[in-house]
């Protein structure tokens, strides 16, 4: 194993590790010699530490819901009593309540919020404080990976998931002001958008085979990444976004400006509006918006349709 990539005597905390995409990142990082506090709601916790330990790394669970705000101190806290360090988040945890905007109920819209959005919160700012107290202890910088887990929905705008599309906006936001508000730290803080076959996404995509036998959309080409990001050798990396799934990382670009409209006086009437706005917009694309419908033709699993509506 590379010492780039080697993750002997670092401690992880991954969140939402009982099952699916967490689990499969959990075992990717004790497979590269992390230790892992694993977190989950339910008993798949305490499985996935079994199955670390059988790997020949250590792990501990613990157990309770991410969406509570005192949980990310518990988190940190479990992993340095325990470990004796804290140096790699993963925030995974979610939960899906599937709506049209005018069938949201408000358990719909703050059910994912708090999980999805207020779970990466508690948790990035709990390691915050911790990795902001070490390094001021040290006098330098010190060890820290977050890698937050947003998704394509906020890029599409869903429209069948209002509520996940803007959790996982926020995310991004959260995941690059961690990024900017750590570096001088030592902490490094990227967000991955990927794709899995797993319980929560088992209607979602058809079948798929890749070289080798595995299966085109399984939750370990993800975990693979999430390793890398989590090692030294991603030093140089911070507050960047990554589609990820398949046999592809895909890293996104920030927006950018298509015109800028400049009014002749100095001052905008909504007269004026009219004349340079309306013609700019007569006769466009409705689908040629902000939402970012070209980056579903990164998409040659064969697995799903572009979420595109054409």
């Amino acid at each position: 194993m590379s010492s780039e990539i080697n993750l002997t005597d670092r401690t992880a905390v991954v969140t939402g590790a009982g099952a699916g995409l967490g689990r499969s990142e959990a075992l990717a990082l004790a497979a590269h010699g992390a230790r892992v506090v694993v977190n989950d709601v339910g008993a798949g916790a305490e499985e996935v530490v079994r199955e670390i330990k059988d790997l020949g790394s250590d792990a501990v669970a613990v157990t309770g819901d991410i969406g509570d705000w005192s949980m990310g101190d518990r988190l940190v806290g479990t992993a340095v009593e325990r470990f004796g360090s804290l140096d790699i988040v993963v925030n995974n945890a979610g939960v899906l309540r599937d709506k049209m905007v005018f069938n949201l109920s408000e358990s719909d819209w703050d059910d994912v919020i708090r999980v999805h959005l207020k779970g990466h919160a508690a948790l990035s700012r709990a390691a915050a404080a911790h990795w902001r107290a070490a390094g001021k202890a040290a006098g330098g910088p010190v060890y820290g990976r977050v890698v937050n887990t947003s998704s394509e929905a906020f890029l599409f705008g869903a429209p069948g998931q209002p509520n996940y599309s803007a959790a996982k906006a926020g995310i991004t936001a959260l995941t690059l002001a961690t990024a900017q508000g750590l570096a001088r730290y030592g902490v490094r803080a990227n967000a991955i958008c990927p794709r899995a076959r797993t319980s929560m996404t088992a209607d979602a995509f058809g079948a798929g085979e890749a070289a080798g036998g595995l299966d085109i959309m399984a939750p370990e080409r993800v975990a693979a990444f999430v390793s890398y990001l989590a090692s030294p050798a991603s030093e140089g990396i911070n507050g960047q976004v990554f589609v990820v799934y398949g046999d592809m990382v895909a890293l996104l670009a920030p927006p950018t400006v298509e015109h800028k409209f400049t009014a002749a006086d100095g001052a905008f009437t909504p007269e004026e509006f009219d004349s340079q706005l309306t013609p700019y917009f007569t006769g466009r694309d409705p689908y040629r918006n902000f939402a970012a419908y070209s980056i579903s033709e990164l998409d040659t699993t064969g697995t799903q349709q572009p979420p595109a509506p054409r």
